[in-house]
């Protein structure tokens, strides 16, 4: 068993979020457990309310470094792409889901409390992923366009992440649809042209 002298707070807090993280994607939020981290990480399991206060606190700040994941992946997608970039966004959205369902998954089974809400730190590091998209969706809209972008964005967000969720859960198979990520990518791209978007080269 590790001394908490091994490691500055600092150092301790990134170990038990890389411990996490890795625990998190092989198991999944239904089997994550605080201890098993703590195990891992060489500590015991009151570290994590030292580090983090609570087991809540943990798994918020273990889906924010997905989120941070997630946002490296689009920009990824985004860089090698080609032309289209709301395709290339589309698609790396579902491709990170699918490639790391567990991690993808607990972003949306942990819950928050309404009354606590996440830390300033969380809130900055989730708003990164949300902003590559704002920034792709505003860079097609007319410049002159009444929508508030930032709004109309996460609305996309949300009707690509309804068509995702089916895919990775095999509804969409049970409703005999086989290609999820191209009715997503068609319904995105209604909705940017309806808006007055100019869309580039699709494929």
């Amino acid at each position: 068993m590790g001394r908490r002298s091994d490691h500055s707070p600092q150092e301790l807090r990134e170990l038990l979020l890389e411990k996490g993280q890795e625990l998190m994607a092989e198991v999944g939020y239904a089997r994550f457990s605080g201890r098993e981290v703590a195990k891992r990480a060489g500590y015991s399991v009151g570290t994590i309310y030292n580090v983090f206060g609570s087991l809540d606190d943990l798994l918020a700040a273990i889906n924010t470094r997905t989120f941070g994941l997630w946002a490296n992946w689009l920009e990824r997608e985004l860089a090698d792409g080609g032309k289209d970039r709301i395709a290339s966004l589309v698609r790396g959205y579902f491709d990170f889901a699918v490639a790391h369902p567990n991690l993808w998954s607990a972003i949306y089974e942990h819950r928050v409390s309404p009354e606590k809400g996440l830390s300033e730190e969380d809130l900055a590091g989730r708003a990164v992923l949300t902003g590559i998209v704002e920034e792709e969706v505003a860079a097609v809209l007319p410049p002159d366009t009444d929508l508030d972008t930032g709004r109309y964005a996460r609305s996309l967000i949300a009707s690509v992440h309804g068509h995702c969720s089916y895919a990775v859960t095999g509804s969409f198979a049970l409703l005999d649809e086989t290609d999820p990520v191209g009715s997503a990518l068609e319904r995105v791209r209604e909705s940017l042209r309806q808006n007055g978007a100019k869309l580039g080269l699709q494929s």
